[in-house]
């Protein structure tokens, strides 16, 4: 954990600073890519979608790390498997969720990475029986595990305050 942390530290510090090492890549808006980490992280962040969408906790489940740390608003953090299992399916017993994912930035050094993204989309309230407007801006910490991207940290904010 601490080591995970410090690195991170390190590179949001790299970015920052706009430091220029071997190992790092900034994509914002398409431009100075290394085009297989984007795809590969694209396409995390995308499944990710698809089953935040499908309330499906085994398909989520897949796509964190082993130590992997959810940060929900207004929730206690879920942290490792059972921790993430037991988050999802009580966020998928409250709600369905039907949003799409605009993916804003992704700074990649080394086997750390990290993804801002923004979310809309509509969720349904499944206890009140209501639809409601879903925006959220969302930040993922991704590590190379086993050498496939995997969620390590994810943590999200509503953008708009509830609705009272």
């Amino acid at each position: 954990m601490k080591y995970l942390l410090s690195s991170l530290l390190l590179l949001l510090a790299f970015t920052v600073c706009g430091q220029n090492e071997p190992n790092s890549s900034t994509f914002k808006n398409d431009l100075n890519m290394n085009p297989s980490a984007k795809s590969a992280i694209e396409s995390l962040l995308f499944d990710y979608e698809k089953a935040l969408n499908a309330s499906d906790t085994k398909a989520v489940l897949k796509l964190y790390a082993t130590d992997g740390v959810f940060m929900p608003t207004e929730a206690p953090t879920a942290t490792g498997p059972a921790g993430l299992e037991q988050a999802y399916n009580f966020v998928f017993s409250q709600i369905k969720l039907n949003i799409k994912f605009q993916i804003d930035e992704i700074v990649v050094h080394g086997d750390l990475a990290y993804a801002r993204t923004i979310s809309r989309g509509k969720t349904d309230v499944l206890a009140a029986g209501i639809t409601v407007p879903e925006e959220n801006r969302e930040l993922f910490v991704l590590v190379k595990e086993e050498g496939a991207w995997k969620i390590g940290r994810y943590m999200f904010n509503k953008m708009k305050p509830a609705e009272k």
